[in-house]
């Protein structure tokens, strides 16, 4: 477990030495919402996995904050349990808690009560923490992000020293359209600065979604072909074959283009295709993030599917509908599927179509970014149909495997010239030693040591729901909605989205 995050926060020169780990600063990471699922199952194993790869300081402390009345010693024995149920549930790559880690986190583990409204619980918090520096998560529901940060401004906890910071990690959804994400952006700057704002987005944890930049940027023979003359279009997917499960009152409101498409989706993309920034500064690499989403062409209704899954088979076992799904609305019109077609108006991808989907009871769980290159030239291949020469792909695995992987052709061994696919792949746990992980350990050490670059700017999030607009603007009766077999690919309007311009999308399971 301690080698899990050192790939992220380290880096190897031509000699293979590793540079150093830079320790965090120390300080208070206050949770509200500590009793949370969200801190139980990712967050406090990823402080955990920090502590053994040595990245925490002795001056770092855990303060969960929330309604439920515990003490101090009732919270670490509950830490605990969560820990040991994380390194439980890692399958093959179980272990044991380390005891030396646990000695020295249980007294760093510190619990207030309060109502997050109330300034008796900011008072309480700010006698715990003192004048040090603090990181406030707020691992709560989207109605409490406002008003939190309205009453730690009013105690004076964000008031930042000379020497001191004091920074908000916010989590998504971040609004749930436009005018929302505007005027929550406007309520949070009202009392933070922008720098003191981390907006988090957890796919940007995932060491593929970085190495995007680096395959990119960092290859000379990668970046000369990432353009409208060589790229033909790109697929983005994020597939995942779970239901709706007990989420079913949050999803019934916000739907797979909500949930998914502003944030995740469309991280994603603006990593495919931004330009290169001037260096790996944060505000140099979001600047450009927002110039390619401010970029996109205004949606249009035949260039959007919406979907719903019906009864059907996922892993060999029968699962019903999402209408008949605890808790939903018997007809709902509330979409499990999104399928889109996004087209980039600047000089780099014009004309290259961004095929995005995205959706719940599908095939196979899956992420991941398909850049699809343009054919060769078929004149010295008379011979061999066209129809079967692979074509020249490139695919970035985000989940739940990591890696890369190139599709090409080659010559089948014979007196004949003769073309068959192959496939070359790069897969991370084949090249690189890692632990479990949690995903969140890189962007919460990240903002530890004040580096913002995978952490959304208010821009970012406004460009992002401003792409999606259009389809929110048409409401739910507007919008036809397609059905689709639990268990299968998605609905066949999805494959008519590409069809149209012949193409197909690449195989899910």
């Amino acid at each position: 477990m301690e080698n899990i995050i050192a790939s992220a926060v380290s880096q190897v020169g031509d000699t293979g030495h590793e540079a150093a780990p830079r320790r965090s600063p120390p300080g208070s990471f206050v949770i509200f919402g500590g009793g949370g699922d969200l801190t139980r199952r990712l967050l406090l194993p990823a402080i955990y996995n920090l502590a053994c790869a040595g990245l925490l300081d002795d001056g770092f402390s855990v303060v969960a904050v929330d309604r439920a009345e515990l003490t101090d010693a009732q919270l670490q024995r509950n830490v605990r349990a969560a820990l040991e149920d994380f390194a439980a549930r890692r399958g093959a790559e179980a272990v044991t808690l380390r005891e030396d880690i646990w000695a020295w986190m249980q007294p760093r583990i510190r619990y207030v009560r309060g109502d997050f409204e109330s300034m008796q619980t900011y008072q309480d918090i700010a006698a715990v923490v003192g004048d040090q520096n603090c990181i406030f998560y707020l691992a709560v529901a989207a109605r409490f992000f406002g008003p939190i940060v309205d009453r730690l401004g009013e105690a004076g906890l964000v008031r930042e020293g000379r020497h001191t910071f004091r920074r908000v990690i916010v989590e998504k959804p971040f609004g749930n359209d436009l005018p929302s994400a505007v005027a929550l952006n406007e309520r949070l700057l009202h009392t933070l600065t922008e720098q003191q704002i981390y907006r988090i987005d957890h796919y940007l944890g995932k060491e593929t979604v970085q190495n995007i930049l680096a395959l990119r940027f960092s290859n000379g023979f990668f970046e000369p072909l990432w353009n409208r003359q060589n790229i033909d279009h790109v697929q983005i997917t994020a597939a995942e074959t779970v239901g709706v499960e007990q989420r079913a009152k949050f999803y019934e409101g916000t739907g797979a283009l909500r949930d998914m498409v502003p944030n995740h989706v469309m991280q994603l993309l603006a990593m495919t295709a931004m330009e290169a920034p001037i260096s790996f500064d944060a505000d140099a690499v979001r600047n450009e993030k927002t110039k390619v989403l401010d970029a996109i062409h205004p949606l249009l209704p035949q260039d959007v599917v919406r979907g719903q899954y019906a009864p059907g088979v996922v892993g060999g076992k029968e699962v019903p509908g999402y209408r008949q799904e605890p808790g939903v609305d018997p007809h709902s019109l509330t979409e499990t599927y999104m399928a889109m077609k996004f087209q980039i108006d600047n000089w780099r991808w014009a004309g290259v179509p961004f095929y995005v989907r995205t959706g719940k009871r599908l095939a196979a769980r899956k992420t991941e970014i398909a850049i699809h290159f343009k054919s060769a030239p078929y004149a010295l291949f008379r011979d061999t149909p066209v129809e079967k020469l692979a074509p020249n792909i490139m695919v970035i695995h985000i989940q739940p495997t990591e890696g890369v992987t190139m599709q090409f052709s080659a010559k089948i061994p014979g007196p004949s010239v003769r073309l068959g696919g192959v496939r070359m792949k790069f897969d991370y746990a084949e090249w690189f030693s890692e632990g479990p992980s949690t995903g969140y350990e890189t962007l919460i050490y990240d903002c530890m040591i004040g580096d913002a670059t995978l952490f959304q700017r208010a821009d970012n999030i406004e460009a992002g729901w401003r792409a999606v607009q259009p389809v929110l603007d048409w409401g739910q009766d507007a919008r036809s909605l397609d059905f689709y077999a639990a268990g299968s690919e998605g609905p066949e309007a999805a494959d008519a989205l590409l069809a149209r311009d012949h193409r197909h999308w690449l195989k899910i399971g």
